[in-house]
């Protein structure tokens, strides 16, 4: 009998060990398990994915394959130029109409982890303005972005930045896509992207 919950606690606990496990969405080297949408540039250079504003100067995304619900993820960008990206949650797209939620990346004082609900209800929250500092422009960032539930939790440099309950968010379905934001002149660097799902 001991030897037998022995065995079933290792088994429990492999099982939790297994389910927190991060996944790497970016491999360093290409693009696979990713759809770009719309006419602007998403490319990998020396181990980095550059998004970057095309001739059409639109909105532009990349988004998984798969479809996350519970969630924590965490990336690194670096802006140049205007800068103004943001990453989805539970998003899909339409061309480029995008249904869902952004955590905002942006240049300093434009609400830099956020939560921006596209063709909806428009800002849900902004960071309190003290907070922004936390963003470093034009060098490399940390974002942490936790989604569970129906609360989204985004940090920046481990800042948190938001906390915020949507029943809505609860409810989405979708992908997370990285985003160009339209207007031209934008260049957004991005690296190791990691996933664990909770």
């Amino acid at each position: 009998m001991k030897k037998l919950l022995i065995v079933c606690l290792f088994l429990l606990l492999a099982q939790v060990s297994f389910g927190q496990k991060k996944e790497k969405l970016f491999n360093g080297k290409d693009l696979m398990g990713w759809i770009v949408y719309g006419t602007e540039k998403w490319y990998v250079e020396n181990g980095l994915i550059v998004s970057e504003s095309g001739p059409d100067k639109g909105y532009g995304y990349l988004g998984t394959e798969k479809h996350y619900k519970n969630f924590e993820i965490n990336l690194e960008f670096k802006q140049e130029a205007d800068g103004n990206s943001g990453v989805f949650i539970r998003s899909t797209v339409d061309g480029t109409k995008v249904s869902g939620w952004q955590v905002e990346v942006a240049p300093p004082g434009n609400d830099t982890g956020g939560i921006y609900e596209s063709y909806g209800r428009g800002w849900l929250i902004k960071p309190d303005p003290e907070k922004d500092k936390a963003l470093k422009y034009g060098d490399w960032n940390k974002m942490k972005i936790v989604v569970n539930g129906d609360r989204v939790t985004s940090y920046v440099n481990g800042v948190q930045m938001v906390d915020y309950t949507d029943e809505k968010i609860g409810k989405g379905e979708g992908g997370i896509l990285l985003q160009i934001h339209d207007g031209g002149g934008i260049k957004v660097y991005w690296r190791n992207i990691t996933l664990k799902a909770l």
